[in-house]
């Protein structure tokens, strides 16, 4: 019998029996549900797509022919089987591989993802390229049911009948995203299961007709009617075939029988289709198959380093008691979310004001403009999302929000280096792109009380955008019986008095300089200010601190350029400061996957970083006065 440890390339499954295929596949599950129990990761997307993998890199001739995934963590059993098994177990940590798709790491991951809804332009896109160089490489898109709900997924469908040539679209349908799947398209695909015969009908329609020997244009234009009319009374919406796709299934995703039989009766078709491939999110484990939500990732075992976990609730969490303190304060409050209840920490708002609570899907963009008409309407919305995620609705939010001046407050989840989802979900570009839009007001808690405070500041003035930003990480205090304090829109918090240096620190980066002074001699001793606020800027400390320091450092947990620092330093230009300056935070360049506090080491945003930086500019002080 054939090892998993026998498979090097997809190469080697093509020679094998539907029996062997099938033991490979229980194999690749227990060997995905070790790894990602162990180190942490996806569970229950990789394990619902294990015999659609197997049987694609069975049927395709991969890496010639592109499979191009959505998302990327459903790719794990896709990764072992590329040349990858061994390297599994180093998945998302440190110099190990991604736990999404990478150009970078093989040649099988042909488009990058991470984010959701992206497989079918990109196929679109490698098509057209096909086309044009003369390539006969068969393109094949994968996509969940889940990410089927962002708009940038219909935009893709609306061009795909334009190709001219094989293109097949195969619709992951486990009815869940994260959450579960919402929306009309969630229950048109729940129609198409329940209403399958019509493939079957059609398809012996006209296998009869081709027995005829004649068939007069009046037979054909009859059953032509009679085809149309079976598909309005058998399949409800008939989106796919209306936008001139061959729609055929649903099959039975985790049936390798079924899977190989039908890609290999497609894998040729002229034209485009789409393939309704229906699949069991957990498949292979009891619990995930149950509770797919509660097992959507596992954190992995902790490692075994002598320290204490944080009792304080994680910044998301501590977002969900406050915002269903504000629902109780102001019935115009609601939430909007985009597929990112439990994410965001919404689950007990969701139970206790399920009429204002808005789930768009993964539709970020909708999200916001939504938001805008909620804002209209006189409702008090807050869009909670990640900041990554954010990024999909900059035009929203300066056409829809911004340019009207609509009061809309953003709940930024996930701001800062996130650990092992790696670069494409680091939330480090929200304070450069925010800071540009005319009229926000930016904020970032020191901890989950000030979190309270700066939301509930931006419900009492509620006269414009207002974003606060928070990181994945522990809230660092949060009283739970605690009443709401109301702050001056832009004003800054002196947290230790000193001398020769100011450090300007933001959001997450308060607590790390903090710290860092216990990193540091007696004699170096400067002034700590919580800078809560990026924009407006509180001008009036500024000015201060222009007149009574030589150096001035800033601390971000967000993209140098563009950032908080960038915007300190034209202020200071513009009135004249003749100090030092510096700045720390992101650098310009995509930060990898690894864990939270190993990432801000690296870049030198922990407290040890932080405390040689001061050091360093304050020795530069010592040094020019003994001179």
């Amino acid at each position: 019998m054939i090892k998993l440890n026998k498979i090097e390339s997809p190469a080697d499954l093509r020679n094998l029996s539907t029996e062997e295929l099938q033991e490979i596949c229980k194999e690749l599950r227990t060997y995905i549900m070790e790894v990602v129990e162990e180190k942490g990761g996806h569970f229950a997307s990789p394990l619902g797509v294990v015999e659609l993998t197997v049987a694609l890199h069975k049927v395709f001739d991969t890496p010639e022919d592109k499979l191009i995934w959505d998302v990327g963590h459903q790719a794990y059993a896709h990764k072992i089987l590329t040349g990858r098994r061994d390297s599994f177990t180093t998945l998302r940590q440190d110099g190990g591989i991604s736990g999404f798709l990478r150009r970078e790491e093989s040649e099988y991951d042909v488009f990058g993802a991470g984010h959701a809804s992206t497989s079918i332009s990109a196929g679109v896109g490698i098509a057209k390229g096909r086309k044009l160089s003369g390539g006969t490489e068969r393109i094949i898109s994968i996509i969940g049911d889940g990410a089927m709900t962002g708009g940038l997924a219909f935009e893709g469908l609306n061009n795909a009948a334009q190709i001219d040539g094989q293109f097949l679209i195969v619709l992951n349908d486990n009815q869940m995203s994260i959450s579960p799947t919402v929306g009309a398209l969630s229950h048109y695909l729940t129609k198409l299961v329940t209403k399958p015969l019509y493939n079957r009908v059609r398809d012996e329609i006209w296998r009869l007709t081709g027995k005829l020997p004649k068939v007069s244009g009046a037979v054909r234009r009859l059953l032509h009617t009679l085809q149309e009319g079976l598909k309005s009374f058998l399949v409800p919406g008939i989106i796919f075939e209306e936008l001139g796709l061959r729609y055929l299934g649903p099959i039975d995703g985790n049936n390798m029988d079924e899977l190989l039989e039908t890609l290999e009766n497609l894998k040729d078709l002229p034209h485009p289709a789409v393939l309704h491939v229906l699949t069991k999110k957990g498949a292979g484990h009891e619990e995930a198959e149950e509770d797919s939500l509660k097992w959507y990732s596992v954190s992995g075992k902790p490692s075994d380093n002598g320290q204490e976990q944080p009792v304080t609730l994680g910044y998301s969490k501590v977002f969900g008691k406050i915002a269903c303190e504000m629902a109780e304060a102001d019935e115009k409050v609601c939430t909007v979310v985009a597929a990112m209840r439990e994410g965001t920490g919404l689950v007990s708002f969701h139970d206790e004001y399920p009429d204002r609570f808005f789930d768009t899907g993964i539709a970020e963009g909708h999200a916001v403009t939504f938001a805008a008409g909620l804002s209209v309407s006189g409702m008090k919305p807050i869009v909670a999302i990640y900041s990554t995620f954010l990024q999909r609705s900059y035009d929203m939010i300066i056409h829809d929000v911004a340019l009207q001046n609509l009061p809309v407050i953003f709940a930024l989840d996930r701001a800062g280096v996130v650990g092992p989802d790696g670069p494409t979900h680091h939330g480090v570009f929200d304070l450069a792109f925010l800071s540009t839009i005319p009229g926000f007001v930016i904020a970032a808690p020191k901890n989950g009380n000030e979190l309270r405070n700066l939301l509930f500041s931006a419900l009492d003035k509620f006269d414009r955008p207002f974003a606060v930003r928070y990181p994945k990480a522990s809230s660092l205090e949060f009283d739970e019986n605690g009443q709401p304090e109301i702050l001056e829109i832009g004003s800054w918090e002196v947290l230790q008095p000193g001398e020769k240096l100011a450090v300007l620190a933001v959001g997450s980066m308060v607590d790390e300089a903090v710290s860092a002074m216990s990193h540091l001699e007696s004699r170096y001793q400067p002034q700590i200010v919580n800078a809560r606020f990026i924009k407006p800027l509180d001008e009036k400390l500024l000015r201060q601190i222009m007149i009574e320091f030589d150096a001035i450092l800033t601390i971000e947990e967000g993209s140098l350029n563009g950032g908080f620092g960038s915007a300190v330093l034209s202020w200071l230009n513009e009135h004249g400061y003749n100090g030092q300056f510096q700045k720390m935070g992101i650098p310009d360049e995509f930060i990898q996957h690894g864990s939270r506090e190993t990432l801000l080491s690296q870049i030198q945003l922990s407290s040890e970083g932080i405390a040689n930086r001061i050091k360093g500019i304050l020795s530069d002080f010592e040094i020019k006065v003994k001179l």
